[in-house]
């Protein structure tokens, strides 16, 4: 990390420094689950990691910010991790959490897949350039509780 990187981070307040970390922790976390795990016991597994702290609960715009800039420091740190963190962080803090897929055939024939993640019908976390409009979503998948 950069030493401006690191003066930025000290920068911020407690809760967002410690919610940033937590983020970066979490996603680290998916990504090498998902490499051993399917995805399903990964997410269950997610879902049941005690909270972070006591300081009060982060808003789901705290949360997506979190997700956004800590996914820069984790290797391969794609949407589905992001997405991953983002389900656990917002169901440990009461919130309305809907984790999506959707597929999109490429010019080329191939199919590919991204990840979001909703709250309250607000998109968290995965967000595109070109929009998510262009992915056809597969059907919700259950919650996983705690």
């Amino acid at each position: 990390m950069a030493p401006s990187s690191l003066r930025k981070l000290w920068s911020l307040p407690a809760a967002d420094r410690s919610l940033l970390v937590h983020s970066v922790l979490l996603i680290g976390t998916a990504r090498l689950a998902l490499w051993a795990l399917p995805f399903n016991v990964v997410r269950r597994l997610m879902a049941r990691l005690p909270r972070h702290s006591s300081a009060p609960y982060a808003t789901t715009e705290k949360i997506g910010w979190a997700i956004s800039v800590g996914h820069q420091f984790v290797p391969k740190g794609n949407c589905l991790p992001q997405a991953l963190a983002a389900e656990s962080l917002l169901t440990h803090g009461g919130h309305p959490v809907e984790l999506r897929i959707g597929v999109v055939k490429t010019d080329q024939g191939r199919l590919e897949a991204h990840a979001w993640v909703e709250s309250g019908g607000r998109l968290v976390v995965g967000d595109l350039t070109q929009g998510l409009a262009t992915y056809t979503p597969l059907p919700p998948l259950p919650g996983v509780g705690r």
